[in-house]
């Protein structure tokens, strides 16, 4: 898996905040006190990393940061939901680890990214935001994914999460593709995990 990169500049509290579980995030976490080391620091791959600041506007300007490595928080302050904010974060890594492609093979059918759906042949089905996700992780590695990963590297990671979400979400898939598709064997599930064959 391709390792993915949060750069936090000028935003201590969330960077403690992750800092407290970094040992359970799919992502490393970078701290900078203020935009202006960020952008000075010219050794920084930033092609598959996500930039979280208040300010966007000095790096867009500065730095060439494009909208899909930014995430900004003009108007985000505490209280809020880390459960969320890890979701958000891990759906943004997932899109940027395939922003340079909309339409990607997996087995005999095109997921196209920005339309949101499933082909093969002449079906189509549309998917949540969640289930396209669940789609290209399990499609990254092919290896087995168990309910805590899932719960980690997609949900991110959040100690109240009800331990059934992943389970319902890749039950409804996997309907969802078994009723469109009649095809009962997209997403398999072993004793060890899912994961697409």
């Amino acid at each position: 898996m391709i390792s993915q990169n949060v750069f936090i500049i000028n935003f201590n509290l969330l960077y403690e905040i992750l800092d407290e579980i970094k040992e359970n995030l799919s992502f490393k976490i970078i701290k900078f006190e203020n935009e202006d080391d960020f952008i000075k620091d010219t050794h920084l791959d930033i092609t598959n990393s996500l930039i979280i600041s208040k300010f966007k506007e000095k790096l867009i300007v500065k730095k060439n940061i494009t909208e899909r490595n930014l995430l900004s928080f003009n108007n985000f302050h505490p209280p809020f939901s880390l459960y969320k904010l890890l979701e958000l974060i891990n759906i943004r890594l997932i899109k940027l680890r395939f922003n340079h492609q909309s339409k990607i093979n997996i087995k005999d059918y095109e997921l196209n990214l920005n339309s949101k759906f499933l082909f093969k042949d002449d079906s189509s089905l549309k998917l949540t935001e969640k289930e396209i996700e669940i789609i290209l992780y399990l499609n990254e590695s092919k290896t087995k994914h168990d309910v805590s990963d899932l719960q980690k590297n997609i949900w991110g990671y959040s100690l109240d999460m009800e331990t059934h979400t992943v389970e319902t979400h890749i039950y409804r898939l996997r309907k969802k593709i078994s009723n469109k598709f009649n095809d009962e064997n997209f997403i398999l599930s072993h004793q060890n995990g899912y994961f697409i064959p």
